[in-house]
């Protein structure tokens, strides 16, 4: 565990969870009821019961959570800190941070969303941090969301983006980054581009997403929030990838929104289920991350990892998913615009995709748009992601230079 340290300071972390706690996960697994299903059910009835109970008989019996412990251990290099939020105290944040050898680099803050963990941040950890003459590179903070993974979680209501945003902007400017970019995906969206709306030009310098909808004002444009952009779409030809990305936030919209509203408005009731049942809990997030992703050939153990980190969470999985009423209920922050520079990487899959114009801002500097990849980007694509990044902040790129004295060469 932990060393011991003073408040504030940083403590090296591993994880280790007890043999107790692994031996109540094969219990629980072992008295597993499982439902019936229809004969021609395929996906669209959700996970498929053939793969859930591989699944589970695998994670009873075969798999093997200390090797991969270990390696995340081995991997990772991790640290928990105590940072003060106000109006809700000390929170215990657990956290990866891998410098560069590279004296320039330039700090970045990796943040996650739901159903992912600090363990999103694994692929691109040693390419955003390796040196190179011909790419920036990286000193880099990821961090498991209060709540989430190893971190504790707020025990009042109200705990909302703007609260998970200074969580991470305390992170960064208690380890010495006064200045620094940001990158993330689903909650991980939403919170960056919170940072640069409280913290933008002071100490957050830049943000690149890869969940483009969140640049701007998370919905279609109408008459009344952008009328240019509203008239303009009347008459514009779509892309062939823009009109694929309509589908697919069409298909979203309509069949694979029911989690969000239960856990926008109910989540202590799923709560229990989550919590009690392992096999509930790895169907439901199983769900999502194959449907998700763009034809990613996840392999047992892999789930199973991404899992077992929401089962062995210091919260307990219950706690990841009051973000999400914390922010339907919360402040509506959605007419306001990051004036700091902006980058975006769109991937087919993700899971709104709106035509171009819709998110671009005049603060958009980068832009790519991929062939192939979903809403896991660090995790599907993460040589496609770090590639956008170096070329976002390369010596020729739009936002090089931003961060005093870290050009990242």
């Amino acid at each position: 565990m932990a060393s011991l340290s003073l408040p504030g300071a940083d403590r090296p972390f591993k994880i280790e969870v007890t043999d107790e706690q692994l031996d109540s996960l094969k219990r629980k697994l072992a008295l597993t009821t499982f439902p019936d299903e229809l004969e021609d059910a395929g996906r669209d009835y959700g996970a498929p019961l053939a793969e859930l109970k591989r699944l589970v008989a695998r994670w009873q019996n075969g798999y093997d959570w200390r090797k991969h412990e270990k390696e995340l251990n081995d991997e990772l290099p991790q640290f928990k800190k105590e940072i003060h939020v106000g109006g809700f105290g000390d929170l215990d944040i657990h956290f990866v941070h891998k410098t560069s050898e590279v004296e320039g680099a330039i700090p970045l803050l990796f943040v996650h969303g739901w159903p992912g963990s600090f363990i999103e941040v694994r692929k691109i950890l040693p390419l955003l941090t390796q040196a190179s003459p011909d790419h920036p590179s990286f000193h880099v903070v990821a961090f498991s969301l209060p709540g989430y993974g190893f971190s504790t979680a707020p025990k009042k209501k109200g705990f909302d983006i703007a609260q998970y945003a200074e969580v991470g902007n305390k992170l960064m400017l208690s380890l010495g980054y006064e200045e620094y970019v940001t990158q993330g995906g689903d909650w991980g969206a939403h919170i960056t581009r919170k940072i640069a709306l409280l913290y933008g030009g002071q100490n957050s310098k830049a943000w690149h997403s890869n969940f483009a909808r969140w640049a701007t004002s998370g919905s279609p444009p109408t008459l009344r929030t952008a009328p240019w952009v509203y008239l303009s779409s009347i008459f514009k030809k779509y892309t062939p990838a823009e009109v694929a990305g309509l589908k697919r936030t069409e298909w979203f919209e309509k069949e694979g929104r029911g989690y969000n509203l239960e856990q926008s408005t109910q989540p202590q009731t799923l709560g229990y289920s989550l919590a009690d049942s392992a096999s509930g809990l790895l169907a439901w997030i199983y769900e999502k991350l194959v449907n998700w992703t763009d034809g990613y050939p996840w392999e047992d153990d892999e789930v199973l990892t991404w899992v077992s980190i929401y089962w062995f969470s210091t919260a307990g999985p219950a706690a990841s998913l009051r973000i999400y009423y914390e922010k339907i209920h919360g402040e509506d922050d959605s007419a306001q615009i990051p004036t700091i520079p902006q980058g975006v990487s769109y991937f087919p899959k993700e899971l709104v995709v709106y035509p171009r114009a819709w998110t671009r801002t005049k603060y958009t500097v980068f832009e790519k748009e991929h062939e192939s990849g979903g809403h896991f980007a660090a995790h599907e694509k993460p040589v496609e992601l770090v590639t956008d990044l170096r070329n976002m902040f390369a010596k020729n790129g739009p936002a090089y230079g931003v961060v005093n004295d870290r050009k990242g060469y």
